[in-house]
């Protein structure tokens, strides 16, 4: 008799058991049998927080795939064919110039960093002393020309931006806005090598001229206000100009005309795929990264340490209390 009520008991908790809801002992992620096909820039100095994102959709469930690596041309074209869901790399307003290739199909969402990725021409403090240089307008002169030319064409050598980035549009038109054709030769190559080679002339005591932005490693290797300056473009009649920074005490001016504004970084992602994922859209509208936490990562992986994956996965726990807010946030506007 005792063996039947054990029985008995037995079969009463297995039924118990069974009307408990699978989501108390298996909760399902928003994420689960989803994927995510995810893009990265081309410049090194997105990824860590393109792996930041990537491993938080992974903790919400979606397999993640790549993240590819593409121009901001090919990107805008891929997402707004949906052949890739979203990157968080998108520089605004500096990719406006793409809005016509994604308007209606894709959309800014949520903002990794908000302001304060500044962007211009910088040169050698030397050089800004010795030649008294003060705007792209300088290198019209011969002898700040000469001092500036290592190919040997005739003109200064500038930095610039590879093809298909936001910025090497932006340059060209100041190149032709300014009549600085004659005058500047935009070293269009890869970015990460040019400016390697003239880290390197500078170390020789060559003058330099580069463009760059921040968070970026090229900021700390060589400091502006120790070792380079901000120059301005030329105020020109016919010519519009961003709101120029202020307060920018490694600028050679205040207020400083840099030809760029501050930029937001910001996600941007496909449309239809928003729309099927209000947890990606949740999460995207939550998260914010610290510049200063973007520029150190930039650091050490120009240092030699670039393994990204581990970089944002202590970043990530570094974080744990704000992330697990964000993903519950995510995981809420999901049900």
């Amino acid at each position: 008799m005792n063996n039947n009520l054990s029985k008995l008991t037995a079969a009463l908790m297995i039924g118990a058991a069974s009307l408990v809801p699978a989501t108390a002992a298996f909760a399902q992620e928003p994420g689960d049998g989803k994927t995510i096909r995810m893009a990265q820039a081309d410049w090194d100095t997105g990824w860590f927080q393109a792996e930041i994102y990537k491993q938080m959709f992974e903790d919400l469930g979606y397999t993640v795939t790549g993240p590819m690596t593409l121009g901001a041309s090919a990107f805008y074209q891929a997402v707004s064919q949906g052949d890739v869901d979203l990157w968080v790399n998108g520089w605004f307003p500096l990719h406006r110039t793409y809005e016509s290739t994604f308007e209606g199909k894709a959309s800014v969402d949520g903002a990794v960093a908000k302001g304060g990725a500044l962007q211009g021409y910088l040169v050698d403090k030397a050089a800004i002393e010795e030649f008294d240089i003060k705007t792209l307008d300088d290198f019209k002169r011969d002898e700040v020309k000469e001092a500036f030319d290592r190919n040997g064409d005739g003109k200064a050598d500038l930095v610039a931006c590879p093809p298909g980035w936001g910025c090497e549009l932006t340059i060209s038109q100041h190149m032709e806005d300014f009549d600085l054709g004659d005058s500047i030769n935009p070293i269009k190559a890869g970015y990460s090598a040019s400016m390697a080679d003239a880290i390197a002339a500078y170390q020789n005591g060559e003058h330099i001229l580069f463009y760059t932005w921040t968070p970026n490693w090229t900021v700390d290797q060589l400091a502006p206000g120790k070792d380079v300056m901000w120059i301005e473009v030329p105020q020109k009649e016919g010519v519009e100009l961003p709101a120029p920074a202020k307060g920018l005490d490694t600028c050679v001016a205040d207020p400083c005309y840099m030809g760029f504004v501050a930029n937001d970084i910001v996600p941007v992602v496909n449309d239809a795929f928003l729309a099927d994922n209000p947890a990606v859209d949740a999460l995207l509208k939550e998260v914010s990264i610290p510049l200063p936490d973007i520029f150190a990562q930039n650091s050490a992986m120009n240092n030699g340490d670039d393994d990204v994956q581990a970089q944002a996965a202590k970043w990530i726990e570094d974080n744990q209390d704000q992330v697990n807010t964000w993903l519950e946030a995510a995981r809420s506007a999901a049900n």
